[in-house]
């Protein structure tokens, strides 16, 4: 089965060893992507949040999917107390961009991420 891989320049662009997402199939895998070059990478881990399931569901979408498209995804938190219980305006932010229409998610609590000012990383994975 062939794979194709994108950098989606427009979105958000992959680094010098990755690119953005590889599809596969009907499957599509979406690197770490985080709320880095927004005007929210210094801001709040809710912020870069929503910066970055923006630019996960824009790129199912760009791919032909939707949110109902992504199955699963993996979030990665510098500070595992900002995130967990999941609940307020961190549980409206996924209800906005899923509405009811759960991926699989795993939190896991990181030392640190590539940039110091970034808390928030997530991967994922859709069938389109």
């Amino acid at each position: 089965m062939a794979i194709e891989r994108y950098d989606h320049e427009d979105i958000y662009p992959g680094g010098p060893t990755y690119v953005r997402a590889a599809k596969t199939g009907n499957t599509l895998y979406i690197s770490g992507t985080t709320a880095k070059n927004s005007s929210y990478e210094n801001g709040s881990p809710l912020e870069q949040l929503r910066v970055i399931l923006d630019r996960i569901t824009n790129i199912v979408s760009t791919e032909g999917g939707s949110h109902e498209d992504i199955i699963s995804m993996t979030t990665y938190v510098t500070d595992m107390t900002k995130f967990w219980p999941i609940e307020g305006a961190q549980k409206d932010i996924w209800q906005h961009y899923f509405n009811g229409v759960w991926p699989t998610n795993a939190y896991v609590e990181v030392r640190a991420l590539a940039e110091p000012n970034l808390v928030v990383e997530l991967s994922a994975i859709a069938i389109i």
